[in-house]
């Protein structure tokens, strides 16, 4: 259960960076979480494809360009079951095979450079060496975009702050496949983690601090 809050605004913590550019570029990374051919080809997602793709791609660029890591993460699983998750496996159906085109990234995203990583859970964090990479590398703290919001961004998320990492999910640049869920989820995020969400022209504008 979340704690009551003390002192600041809601969402804000004294002891946090107040923005992504505040921090020396080694400490922030990005992670760009399932902008995959299978998420944004159809459906609600496919009216914001344009937007999401353009929000990353400036993102990864800024991180480019100030020295910071960038990590590329998508969703894959195996034909045979091995992979799926209880619902999937509920269902009887898979999705986003690998070598499958729909299991690919977005070719528009330019990620040039980019530390790939494959899950077959919601978080980003589980069965995949992430939290010990960003350990390594000497991160501790992660801008967030793609998609969905109230799935893989929010698990993703809970599980960065879990490790006591400041996360911050680029309001602009995710979005849900239930969007009446956006909102709500990102409200969960603000007022019981107190973290804060940045478009990403906010972010760029910080400039480059090396």
């Amino acid at each position: 259960m979340g704690m009551p809050l003390t002192g600041y605004p809601r969402g804000m913590s004294l002891l946090r960076p107040v923005l992504p550019g505040d921090l020396p570029p080694e400490r922030l990374a990005l992670l760009v979480i399932d902008l995959q051919v299978a998420y944004l080809c159809d459906g609600p997602l496919a009216d914001r494809r344009d937007d999401l793709v353009a929000g990353a791609n400036e993102l990864a660029a800024w991180c480019r360009r100030r020295g910071s890591p960038v990590v590329s993460v998508r969703t894959e699983h195996r034909r045979d079951g091995s992979t799926w998750t209880l619902n999937m496996r509920e269902d009887d159906e898979g999705f986003a095979f690998a070598g499958d085109a729909d299991a690919q990234l977005l070719p528009e995203l330019e990620l040039v450079g980019a530390h790939e990583l494959v899950k077959t859970r919601d978080s980003a964090f589980v069965r995949t060496g992430l939290d010990h990479w960003l350990t390594d590398a000497g991160v501790e703290a992660v801008l967030l975009c793609g998609v969905s919001t109230h799935t893989c961004v929010a698990a993703t998320a809970a599980d960065a702050y879990a490790r006591d990492l400041d996360v911050f999910p680029v309001v602009d640049a995710i979005a849900s496949h239930r969007p009446a869920w956006h909102g709500p989820a990102l409200e969960l995020l603000r007022q019981e983690y107190r973290l804060q969400t940045p478009t990403w022209g906010s972010v760029v504008a910080a400039g480059v601090r090396r």
